[in-house]
Formats: structure tokens, sequence, C-alpha cells
């Protein structure tokens, strides 16, 4: 699993291509799938979990493809993964 952050220009837009073109691109590096959440503090951040491994993360930011996507889906700036500090039951 993976948590990532981004802020974006338009929310409605920016789901419209994270959930097609930007989805059969996360494919492509071996995502599983993602929920995403609107921050209730700061309405342009938007939130995702990831069913994806790091390497497979590792890969899709380094493709080259992935900027003119990130671009349409109007992020503004860069992703950021948020940092796992553990695993805890219940």
């Amino acid at each position: 699993m993976l948590l990532a952050t981004t802020k974006v220009a338009d929310v409605d837009h920016f789901i419209r291509i994270f959930s097609t073109k930007g989805a059969d691109k996360r494919r492509l590096h071996g995502s599983n799938g993602a929920t995403v959440f609107r921050d209730p503090s700061e309405p342009d951040r938007v939130w995702a979990i990831f069913d994806w491994d790091a390497e497979g993360w590792k890969n899709f930011v380094s493709d080259p493809e992935v900027p003119a996507i990130l671009q349409e889906a109007g992020h503004v700036g860069k992703p950021q993964a948020a940092l796992l500090l553990g695993h805890y039951e219940a």
C-alpha cells in the first residue's frame, strides 16, 4: 500500500483523468487500484491510497509519459508519497 497527496486545479477534472488515462498507466506499472479522498482542510488537495508496491510507484513516476498525464489532470506540483511509519494490529 502507498499513500500519496497532490494539489489539483479542479478536482472533478482530475478524477476524470485519474480514473481513465491515469488508471491505464498505473495498471501498466502494477497498480491494483486506488481510493481517492479530498482533503477536508484544503479543497484543492487530494489523497490517494494505492494498492501498489514501492517498485511499481518508482517505475510509474519515472515513466516519461507520466508528466503529460499529470499536466492534463491538472496537478499543481508533483505528487508526493507519504513515508510509512509502521503497521499495527487493530
